[in-house]
């Protein structure tokens, strides 16, 4: 499904130089749920980003569902982003003025999907999270919870070759965050694949895997033992 091979990203400011990610490889399976954890600066953000063609790597192979991404134009990435991977980020990044059902569109329309099949499976995707009820209010008119199904509604929409999210739990109480990983969950069950980024323990084990990253490199690879299953 996903494999990046000796990796290393650079940030530069001035006369600073920054290495963020020091020859990581990695592979994820397809059907996996990869919980990736790390302090302030080790890494785990920029890997995210990477694997999520948010950022360009300075060394390097990404492989994606069969394609090698590492040296694609914006344009191109652009397109991989839309069709390949469904992001869920912990600020939501709702549009305010659409409705809910809009928001969760939008993906669609970035692909050029017609209308009446748009509709049709944002309505799929939204019945999926229970939010059918409130397709026709804005984000500023549901709860954080809520705001977050819309957002994992839309990252799913196309139905992506990988979920990303990135402190999907962050903003969110500790019950309305039990809600969120259970749908999670039965996405994976399902059989989505999905990337985490967490620095809360207790969310990291919500997935079947854990990797850990301290000074742009993976120092643990692991299996959750303990994993919480609702």
């Amino acid at each position: 499904m996903l494999q990046i091979k000796n990796v290393r990203k650079t940030y530069r400011t001035g006369d600073i130089v920054y290495e963020a990610l020091k020859g990581v490889s990695l592979v994820v399976g397809k059907g996996e749920f990869t919980a990736i954890m790390g302090p302030s600066g080790s890494g785990k953000s920029t890997l995210m980003n990477v694997l999520g063609c948010l950022d360009r790597m300075d060394e390097g192979t990404y492989i994606l569902n069969n394609q090698d991404v590492s040296n694609l134009t914006d344009n191109q990435l652009a397109l991989i982003r839309n069709k390949e991977i469904g992001f869920v980020f912990q600020n939501f990044n709702l549009l305010p003025r659409m409705s809910i059902l809009e928001n969760v569109e939008l993906p669609m329309v970035y692909g050029g999907i017609g209308a009446k099949e748009r509709r049709e499976r944002a309505l799929h995707s939204l019945d999926r999270v229970g939010l059918t009820p409130w397709i026709k209010h804005r984000p500023n008119e549901i709860s954080g919870g809520q705001k977050q199904r819309v957002a994992i509604a839309r990252a799913i929409v196309n139905s992506p070759s990988v979920i990303m999210a990135d402190e999907p739990t962050g903003n969110l109480d500790s019950k309305v965050s039990e809600e969120v990983m259970k749908i999670f969950q039965q996405l994976n069950d399902e059989g989505a694949t999905i990337i985490m980024v967490t620095h809360e323990p207790d969310i990291a084990k919500y997935a079947k895997r854990i990797l850990k990253v301290r000074d742009g490199n993976i120092v643990e690879d692991d299996v959750v033992i303990d994993r919480i299953v609702l």
